[in-house]
């Protein structure tokens, strides 16, 4: 097992790791089953991500997923989960009004689902918001570069920190930091800027499409396995092929029950 030493990943080996220059593993999870995998594996951090309504619910977008469908989602991996640390996205919708909103939302989700950490999405424009969430003794995973939630703010799925971009990424990394987050995602940034935040920052930064240089790497499990057939981003590597080997074991399944070959003897009682 590489990764983090800890019989239960905390905040705290967040920041030591970092210090240590050890790699941080994450993976989204949105179940018992999987949790329990990467968990097994050794996955240092497992995220409830709002991605859910894309890869488990369907959905174009992320916008659209509440918090009851979020709560019911992280108390799986949250139950599943004996030693990663597990972080729940805020949903769009449910902190933006005001750090007091943010504040209630977050801690309905610690109290109802067991999880660890709360993610939100934003850098100095949510630094009072973190702060708020942090002083109400919540830990804070901050989430800059590209954020799914602002996508029509943003015209669409766009690399951030590009030119000019650098120092504004730069001033949120630090915002986020200020704010009291243990850790920051940076997702779809240019490799040298990520790789620059990440020297300048004290908190660990956890890279989607930023290259090699964070702290350490965060995909959706679905992409990184196969089980999602469609078209991936190009920071996806492809680990397995889950996918096509589902589709093969339905099909025989279906062949089997046709052809009544399917339960055998052995697979019947007397």
């Amino acid at each position: 097992m590489s990764g983090i030493s800890a019989k239960r990943v905390r905040t705290r080996h967040f920041f030591e790791a970092k210090a240590a220059g050890t790699p941080i593993s994450a993976l989204t999870s949105y179940d018992a089953l999987s949790a329990s995998i990467f968990d097994e594996a050794g996955i240092d951090m497992l995220l409830v991500g709002d991605s859910a309504a894309n890869v488990v619910l369907g959905r174009d977008t992320t916008l659209s997923i509440t918090v009851d469908e979020m709560i019911v989602l992280a108390k799986a991996v949250t139950l599943a989960a004996r030693r990663a640390l597990v972080v729940v996205d805020l949903p769009f919708g449910s902190y933006e009004a005001s750090p007091q909103q943010a504040v209630a939302t977050s801690v309905r989700i610690m109290k109802e689902t067991g999880a660890h950490a709360v993610k939100i999405e934003g850098g100095v424009e949510r630094a009072d918001t973190i702060r708020a969430i942090v002083d109400a003794g919540i830990p804070v995973c901050g989430h800059i570069g590209f954020t799914p939630q602002s996508e029509h703010a943003l015209g669409g799925p766009v690399i951030q920190g590009r030119g000019s971009g650098a120092d504004k990424l730069t001033r949120d990394a630090r915002a986020v930091e200020a704010a009291g987050a243990f850790a920051v995602v940076l997702e779809m940034v240019p490799a040298q800027i990520a790789a620059k935040v990440t020297r300048e920052i004290s908190i660990a930064t956890i890279g989607i499409g930023a290259g090699p240089d964070t702290d350490g790497q965060i995909l959706v499990w679905q992409d990184a396995f196969g089980l999602n057939r469609g078209k991936t981003a190009r920071f996806v590597r492809k680990y397995a092929d889950l996918g096509t080997s589902l589709l093969d074991a339905a099909r025989t399944y279906a062949d089997d029950v046709s052809a009544r070959s399917f339960p055998a003897a052995e697979e019947s009682y007397e």
